[in-house]
C-alpha cells in the first residue's frame, strides 16, 4: 500500500520537504561568489549535480534570490567547494541568513584561498574545487537554476588514487530530509553490463 500526495492541495512548503526527504541523499554544492562590494559569499546548496560534459558545466539551485544568486548574476563568476565530513559544522553554519555584505568565510571562521581562474575564492580546507564562470540561468517560480562552465578543477593530490578522486578519502557530505546529513558509508563497487555480454548476467529477481 502507498500513501499518496498531491502537491496542489498540499501547497509548496509542505510537499517541499516531503521532496527533500524522498530526494536523497543530494550532493552539497559550497558556492563561493564575491559581490559587488567585494565581499565574499560562501553558502550551501544541496540541489547540485552535473549538467553536461562537453562542455563541462554543472548546475545548482537557488531557492529564492539569495547572495549566492545575486552574486553570480552580477559577476557571471563562483566556486563550488566540496562540502567534507571534516568541516561539518562550518558548512552547516555558512547556511546561516548573514545580512547581506557580511561574508561567511569571516563570520564563520573558513580559510580561504585564491582561485586560478576566476575571482571569487576557493575553500582551502575542501579537497576539491570546481572554478565556473556562469553559462545560463533559468527561473521556475520562485527557484532559480544557474548552469556553470567548469573552467578550472582543482583537487587535493592525497584524494588522488590512480588519477581517479577517490571517494573514502573526499569525504563528501550529503543533506537528507529535515535536519539530518549523510556521509560516506559503504561503498558498492559494481561495473555496467554491455549488451554483447548480458546473456545470463541478468541479476536474480529478489
Amino acid at each position: 500500500m502507498r500513501i499518496d500526495f498531491d502537491p496542489e492541495t498540499m501547497g509548496p512548503t509542505p510537499f517541499y520537504k516531503l521532496l527533500t526527504s524522498v530526494v536523497v541523499p543530494r550532493p552539497i554544492a559550497w558556492v563561493s561568489t564575491v559581490g559587488q562590494d567585494g565581499a565574499a559569499n560562501l553558502a550551501p546548496h544541496s540541489f547540485f549535480t552535473v549538467a553536461a560534459v562537453a562542455p563541462p558545466v554543472v548546475q545548482f539551485t537557488s531557492v529564492g534570490r539569495k547572495d549566492s544568486l545575486r552574486n553570480v548574476e552580477d559577476t557571471g563568476e563562483f566556486v563550488v567547494n566540496l562540502a567534507p565530513e571534516g568541516l561539518f559544522e562550518q558548512v552547516n553554519a555558512t547556511a546561516t541568513d548573514f545580512p547581506h555584505g557580511v561574508s561567511e568565510f569571516e563570520a564563520v571562521g573558513v580559510e580561504q584561498e585564491a582561485s586560478l581562474r576566476v575571482k571569487p575564492p576557493r575553500v582551502a580546507g575542501s579537497p576539491v574545487a570546481l572554478e565556473c564562470v556562469v553559462h545560463s540561468t533559468m527561473g521556475f517560480g520562485n527557484s532559480t537554476v544557474v548552469f556553470g562552465r567548469v573552467v578550472h578543477a582543482a583537487i587535493d593530490d592525497e584524494a588522488m588514487v590512480d588519477g581517479h578522486a577517490e571517494v573514502t578519502r573526499l569525504r563528501p557530505l550529503s543533506r537528507l530530509g529535515k535536519n539530518e546529513w549523510g556521509t560516506v558509508g559503504e561503498v558498492l563497487d559494481l561495473a555496467r553490463i554491455r549488451y554483447a555480454d548480458w546473456e545470463g548476467q541478468a541479476p536474480e529477481k529478489a
